[in-house]
């Protein structure tokens, strides 16, 4: 019989051995690491004791306790990713978690911003040049706030990896290593930041004033922040992301090709975009503009 606490401990184990992101593997290790205390709490001590009415009751605890239904969502999604782990391991038979239903709840619209909001917020980390250009990248080229904390320097700029006028976006979270175009906007905000980027013989592309690589929530509250300065309510770091695709798509650039270069796994999800512009007309453009 498995204690919970070690097949925890086990699951952990298997998502670093399929080289999930540090932060993913976090996130699953709090939420099931929540789930064991609560079942602990419960005096189940052992997976094969689990039942399905055990995982409902600690969600509506969560609920109690003033968690959003989309929060709830999310951890029951690290419940089920556990449980079925568990079962492929031959270490249940039945899996609880796959009777218990996700909570309902409305995913609100990316939030597109305007040409003034995005401007507005430039002008507001201009004197940043690091900030400034972490903007500015994430404005330019659409990749993710993940993929950006994971740029190295050889990523940028002629080099073995990036050839000229793109980045190079490595692999992460499954998902494929690709090219992004670098446009002279994105470009001019690196080179100015290179310039008085620490010395450091550490690879990381975005690194603090002593060197060390700057995570995701560093770039987040940062540009949350600077959201704040430029008095642009209700946007989060993602909407660059939203902006940039939605931007595109707008001015009649390739589905397919944005899709690709956003590094969609369907184009089902670039096309979510279209409901949110103006659709344009005349041919597909195969070039992307500035913002």
């Amino acid at each position: 019989m498995k204690k919970l606490q070690d097949a925890h401990r086990e699951f952990i184990e298997h998502l670093k051995g399929k080289k999930r992101a540090s932060a993913t593997v976090l996130a699953y290790g709090k939420d099931i690491e929540q789930l064991v205390n609560f079942l602990t709490d419960l005096q189940k001590a052992h997976v094969h004791e689990v039942a399905a009415d055990d995982i409902r009751t600690f969600l509506a605890k969560l609920q109690e306790k003033g968690y959003t239904q989309k929060s709830i969502s999310r951890k029951l999604n690290s419940t089920k990713t556990f449980f079925r782990y568990l079962k492929v391991q031959e270490l249940i038979t039945d899996d609880p978690a796959s009777l218990v239903e996700h909570p309902k709840f409305e995913t609100k619209p990316p939030r597109i911003l305007s040409p003034i909001e995005y401007r507005a917020l430039r002008d507001a980390a201009r004197d940043d040049a690091r900030i400034a250009a972490i903007i500015e990248v994430l404005l330019q080229t659409g990749i993710r706030i993940g993929e950006l904390a994971n740029l190295k320097t050889d990523d940028v700029f002629p080099s073995q990896e990036a050839k000229e006028g793109h980045l190079f976006v490595r692999p992460q979270e499954n998902r494929p290593e690709r090219t992004v175009p670098l446009n002279k906007a994105a470009e001019a905000a690196l080179k100015r930041y290179l310039e008085v980027r620490a010395k450091t013989p550490n690879k990381a592309l975005f690194v603090t004033k002593t060197g060390k690589p700057l995570l995701v929530r560093n770039i987040r509250t940062a540009i949350d922040r600077y959201y704040r300065k430029a008095g642009i309510a209700g946007a989060k770091v993602n909407d660059l992301r939203h902006t940039w695709v939605a931007h595109h798509l707008s001015a009649g650039a390739s589905l397919v090709l944005i899709s690709k270069i956003a590094g969609h796994k369907r184009l089902s999800t670039t096309e979510r975009y279209l409901a949110l512009i103006n659709s344009p007309k005349g041919e597909e453009k195969l070039r992307l503009e500035q913002l």
